[in-house]
């Protein structure tokens, strides 16, 4: 089967681009050219929108098994394919968690069957993330997984995740940490600052985050082990992962659309579409996370898409789950509110999304090369239209950007040289 991309364009430097055209035979990128001749079976019309490198997100949530009321594999790969990406990393907080090599081969079945994108599934450090009793590392890493976390809840403490650094190192494969000192949360649902005083709300101090990592990195440091940061949120999480950096520490660490976007003054009322955890910090926190994504202390960003049922996020900050969804509408909203605004380039912001974690992960996917993978986003850059929770792919509604205007809208995807999505009308 071959298949030609014809009338595209394809971004050459911050701001430049040349006509593209793009052959693809068995899944893979077979030539890359300003115009191809060659006979084939398909040809798909790019119509003079830009050709991107499927996008890679590590850190999204498909609730299944357990949770299929919020999102399955199935609805949760056809909203990343509607996103524009064709790598996602699931996380382990399911039922059951994959902490046995039982349980990861049932959900490498169930992605094989339901997938529209590829699937790198993460191990659970803990069995079932309890923080109890850590996991046969080696023979999980066996496996097709991806890195080992239990994203959800930190590593309590420092003697557990030696360990888990000393045995995942061993096994040539990299921890993944959500960092929260749990015993200084207080029970908190935002971010301890002006918004908690203001609507009586119990808060969530940054020290519970920096403190984690602060441990974390010199545990790195004894153990040589691969240690990535999920999720920054504070100023003084970047300071450390900076100084880490710095020092020769293997710390590498993430941040996602909604903390660059978004701080805490966004929440006007009791609307839990604005709980997550990490929570919006305050606008210092926001400004630093933004310089340190542009000096590199921050190596890319990620979604942290994490669907709940409408149902479940009605009750407001006091009840409801932490996490908001972000695969369907992370690539309009950075490039129309820091792109289009100047803040960053367009370069910078497809290799965040790109190239990036594909090197921090040695991933084989992430850039447009003869012989690789043909994982292709097409993404019209010029269309007006807004964000509409209500037509989202996936199960969950729950996104505090429902309305806004963006530009970027990811009209065709490919995974492997398949179309997995399509864009048939903008609203």
């Amino acid at each position: 089967m071959k298949t030609l991309l014809k009338n595209g364009k394809l971004l050459t430097g911050d701001n430049t681009s040349e006509a593209c055209e793009i052959l693809i035979e068995d899944g893979k990128i077979t030539k890359i050219a300003s115009e191809i001749s060659d006979a084939t079976d398909e040809v798909l019309d790019c119509g003079n929108n830009y050709i991107f490198p499927g996008f890679i997100d590590v850190h999204i949530h498909l609730r299944e098994p357990g949770g299929e009321h919020k999102e399955t594999i199935k609805t949760g790969t056809e909203a990343a394919a509607r996103g524009g990406f064709t790598t996602v990393c699931s996380m382990p907080n399911t039922s059951p968690v994959p902490d046995s090599t039982v349980q990861v081969d049932n959900l490498l079945r169930k992605v094989d069957t339901d997938a529209a994108v590829r699937v790198l599934p993460y191990a659970a450090i803990t069995k079932g993330l309890k923080g109890e009793e850590l996991v046969d590392f080696q023979q999980l890493a066996e496996q097709e997984i991806f890195a080992f976390t239990d994203d959800g809840v930190g590593i309590q403490t420092a003697d557990m995740m030696l360990q888990a650094m000393t045995k995942a190192a061993a096994a040539g494969k990299s921890i993944v940490a959500h960092c929260e000192d749990n015993s200084i949360v207080y029970g908190g649902v935002v971010h301890k600052g002006n918004v908690s005083g203001a609507m009586n709300l119990p808060g969530i101090p940054s020290l519970s985050e920096s403190v984690q990592i602060a441990r974390d990195v010199l545990l790195a440091e004894a153990t040589g082990c691969h240690y990535h940061v999920c999720h920054v949120s504070t100023k003084e999480s970047v300071r450390v992962i900076r100084d880490a950096k710095k020092a020769g520490i293997n710390v590498t660490a993430e941040v996602t659309p909604h903390h660059l976007l978004l701080n805490e003054s966004a929440i006007q009322d009791d609307d839990a579409n604005y709980k997550m955890n990490p929570p919006l910090r305050s606008e210092e926190d926001q400004q630093a996370l933004f310089e340190g994504l542009l000096d590199g202390t921050i190596d890319f960003i990620a979604t942290d898409h994490a669907p709940h049922a409408e149902s479940e996020k009605s009750p407001g900050f006091l009840k409801a789950p932490f996490g908001i969804v972000g695969l369907e509408t992370a690539f309009p909203l950075l490039y129309t509110y820091l792109v289009k605004t100047g803040k960053i380039t367009l370069k910078q912001l497809v290799d965040w999304l790109t190239v990036k974690p594909a090197d921090v992960f040695n991933l084989p996917f992430g850039e447009l090369k003869v012989n690789a993978p043909a994982d292709i986003t097409i993404v019209d850059l010029y269309t007006k239209t807004h964000i509409d929770k209500n037509a989202f792919l996936s199960k969950g509604k729950n996104t505090p950007f429902h309305g806004w205007k963006v530009q970027g809208t990811p009209v065709m995807t490919l995974a492997e040289g398949k179309l997995v999505h399509k864009e048939v009308a903008y609203v």
